[in-house]
């Protein structure tokens, strides 16, 4: 029986895909057009406006019955001022009152005068001055004055202003952290004056004159200075005796400096030395700022005793003498450098690298690496590099006789060179460790006309002594000075010799 095709419900019929028109199906229907203007649409609007209009009538009616309520009330109050008055004005409405059933509108409204009482009086002077206010502002690091003005939204104009009243403003192009600005501006941003705290005594203010410019003027204030003493006995070391007199660190550091070249504060120092010191305290506007040099002072070390005065001279130079005029300053430094400890002295010893016995020429002073190297005296360098095991070194020559050599350094300072001069304290290098040796520490040498000297023990020269054309003034200004130490210190003992 021959093979006979079935007919298949939803059978595909692929001639039918063939001649699909796609574009028809693939295009938008066209959009049904909008429905004209209705009746409905007409009385829809009349009956809104109609109901708008009856509830504008009714709230305003009786807003109007409140505010006559509220004048009447106030009218019969002599007491109650011309000032703007508070209306509450309650919520009639249930349909409101449904979700806020205790709330109330509170309005302000100003009331007027009578025009009989306008006209009586005498027209007022309106002020028309904008108030303003002063606002403060600490310099931060990266800050410049066009940023501060941008913070403080001050037009640029402004700035540029301020930079044209010449010399006295260009200080505001070095600012520093920390430094505090004020300005006082109107409710326009406009600046109205402004001050720059330079210092704690130095200042600029900077306002605006009647011409809408600006003025800048300087303001220098003084510090008031009081006398004040202190004294106090070692007992294990000078910064926790002078820390328990009340010695800020910066006046302990000075008493060390004048003394400096007499005591050495590091070797010399044993329990029982004492010390006492007139000194001034500096104050603004009655607080006290920092503390101010030191007049005199006495410093007893070993049994032997030392004594300083101040003096200015009339060229305003001043510095520490002995009573009889000589210079405390002696012309080298006994040690030019802040130590730990005395790693080596000068003498024979076994070398640490070389294990060999050898002569030392030398000190060295152990200490931190990169602590400064000062140079001992005034003087001119000669020599600046390397030098076999002293690894870096700096060679200073002090007049014909004396010459000084810095060791085993980390660094030099930069700027100076071969025949550079140095003044005495100035840094020339940095503590190291180059070329032969085992820690970081500076070999320091003293010679006298080239001949090697104990830096430690050699008797090192005096400074200048007080001029002969100073020395009436000396005697006349310092006099005094010391009686009020010598008194001090009487007084002390009394008071310890006391049961």
């Amino acid at each position: 029986m021959p093979y006979q095709k079935k007919n298949v419900v939803n059978s595909v019929d692929y001639n039918s895909f063939l001649t699909r028109d796609y574009k028809s199906v693939l295009e938008p229907k066209p959009a049904k057009p909008l429905r004209g203007w209705t009746r409905l649409h007409t009385l829809l609007v009349v009956v809104t406006i109609i109901t708008a209009a009856t509830i504008l009538t009714f709230v305003s009616g009786d807003a109007e019955a409140t505010r006559s309520e509220q004048l009447s009330a106030i009218e019969a109050d002599p007491m109650e001022t011309d000032a703007a008055k508070k209306i509450t004005i309650p919520l009639h409405f249930p349909a409101l009152k449904q979700f806020q059933p205790e709330e109330q509108i509170t309005t302000y409204q100003e009331l007027t005068p009578n025009k009989q009482q306008t006209k009586d009086s005498e027209p007022q002077v309106v002020d028309q001055q904008l108030s303003s206010h002063w606002i403060s502002h600490k310099v931060k690091r990266g800050e410049n004055l066009a940023v501060i003005f941008q913070k403080q939204k001050l037009n640029p104009v402004t700035l540029h202003q301020l930079m044209k009243l010449g010399r006295i403003t260009q200080t505001l192009k070095r600012l520093r952290p920390g430094q505090v600005f004020r300005f006082q501006i109107d409710d326009t941003n406009k600046l109205l004056a402004m001050e720059y705290e330079i210092t704690q005594l130095e200042s600029l203010l900077v306002t605006r004159d009647i011409d809408n410019g600006f003025e800048a003027r300087a303001i220098q204030r003084t510090l008031d200075s009081r006398l004040a003493f202190a004294n106090g006995e070692i007992n294990s070391s000078l910064f926790e005796a002078g820390k328990q007199t009340g010695m800020t660190d910066s006046l302990i550091m000075e008493l060390v400096s004048i003394f400096g070249w007499d005591i050495d504060f590091a070797m010399d120092i044993r329990q029982g030395d004492h010390f006492t010191l007139l000194y001034k305290e500096q104050f603004l506007e009655g607080e006290k700022v920092k503390d101010g040099p030191i007049v005199a002072a006495e410093f007893t070390s070993q049994g032997r005793t030392y004594r300083a005065v101040r003096y200015t001279d009339s060229r305003g130079n001043s510095d520490y003498y002995t009573p009889d005029g000589h210079s405390m300053r002696k012309a080298f430094l006994r040690t030019p450098v802040d130590f730990r400890r005395i790693s080596s002295r000068f003498g024979k010893r076994r070398h640490p690298v070389l294990k060999t016995r050898k002569m030392h020429m030398g000190v060295d002073y152990a200490a931190k690496r990169g602590t400064p190297i000062k140079a001992a005296g005034d003087g001119k360098i000669t020599f600046r590099g390397r030098k076999g095991g002293y690894g870096r070194v700096v060679i200073i020559q002090h007049g014909g006789r004396y010459s000084t050599l810095y060791a085993h350094m980390n660094s030099f300072k930069r700027g100076l060179r071969v025949g550079s001069r140095t003044k005495q304290g100035q840094i020339i290098g940095y503590v190291g460790s180059s070329g032969r040796a085992t820690g970081p520490h500076l070999h320091y040498e003293f010679r006298v006309n080239g001949t090697h000297r104990n830096p430690l023990t050699v008797r090192l020269p005096d400074a200048a002594p007080i001029r002969k054309s100073y020395q009436k003034d000396f005697e006349l200004k310092t006099k005094s000075v010391l009686s009020q130490l010598d008194m001090h210190i009487s007084t002390t003992q009394v008071a310890l010799n006391q049961p």
